[in-house]
């Protein structure tokens, strides 16, 4: 029964809205609001602040969250682990990927999907941050990010590739027949760069910052998709990771070359969190 309960308060949590939350756990709206009544009868604290809407969890309320979704996490992976066949392996493996490693996240889902046949995979775009903030809340198993250029923190990092930086545009570009561009030649051009909230975007900047200049794009976005409509359809020019041309690099109108002065990789990995036992899907 408590995990019943604290499976319908989580759902609230996330959905914010009662009667969207009994939709999601599929069950009528008083059966959940009774359950989690109930809840509190046992913990002996108000979980939710109560009007005549869902307004918030009340500061108990915020902390039995935190312990409720690793309890959910914990029992989830127990029934995992007793399937005992590997092969066996059910439910989703929920994998949170920065947009600079979406060309590649195949790469390591079709190791997954052809070892354990029986799970499903969901790819979730997030930004770094937003990925280390989910492996602390347990919404996703893993993540695919950056290694070695900001903090990261309770988790286990294993390396999967190096990225390295490429000047890309239209084919009829002035340096379409350069073997390379240096990155102050880069910058002044008319660029579509990601956004600042992007660690893609904050390496570009420091790799700009110590080749003495300074990048000033005049379109970001947080989607690569955004930036490739760009360079298509107008006279635009970007610096993307060369993983972007897995994706991209079949497109006959746009060319791409290394950056240099400085030439630098980047570490990509996949990160889980570091507590123990690991959950099955981990």
């Amino acid at each position: 029964m408590l995990i019943r309960q604290l499976y319908y308060f989580v759902s609230l949590a996330r959905e914010r809205h009662f009667a969207r939350a009994a939709e999601a756990c599929n069950i009528a709206q008083p059966t959940l609001s009774a359950a989690i009544r109930k809840l509190e009868e046992e913990l002996q604290v108000q979980l939710v602040v109560r009007g005549k809407r869902f307004a918030g969890l009340t500061s108990e309320g915020a902390r039995v969250l935190i312990w409720g979704r690793q309890i959910l996490a914990d029992y989830d992976s127990l029934l995992q682990d007793l399937t005992g066949d590997r092969k066996a392996l059910v439910g989703t493996l929920r994998l949170g990927v920065i947009p600079a490693a979406m060309p590649s996240v195949a790469l390591v889902t079709e190791f997954f999907t052809t070892a354990y046949p029986r799970a499903h995979v969901e790819i979730i775009s997030l930004t770094s941050r937003a990925i280390a903030l989910a492996l602390d809340a347990f919404e996703i198993d893993g993540g695919i990010t950056y290694l070695e250029n900001e903090p990261l923190e309770r988790v286990r990092c294993l390396p999967l590739y190096h990225e390295r930086f490429v000047f890309i545009a239209k084919r009829d570009h002035a340096f379409s027949a350069r073997a390379s561009v240096t990155w102050r030649e880069a910058a002044g051009e008319r660029l579509c760069l990601l956004s600042e909230d992007m660690q893609n975007r904050r390496i570009i900047n420091r790799l700009a910052q110590a080749a003495g200049i300074a990048v000033t794009p005049v379109v970001t976005s947080n989607s690569f998709l955004a930036l490739c409509a760009l360079l298509r359809h107008g006279d635009w020019a970007s610096i993307v990771p060369d993983t972007f041309l897995y994706v991209f690099g079949g497109t006959p109108d746009l060319f791409a070359v290394d950056l240099i002065e400085p030439r630098q990789e980047q570490l990509m990995g996949l990160v889980l969190s570091q507590r123990e036992p690991a959950s099955p899907m981990a």
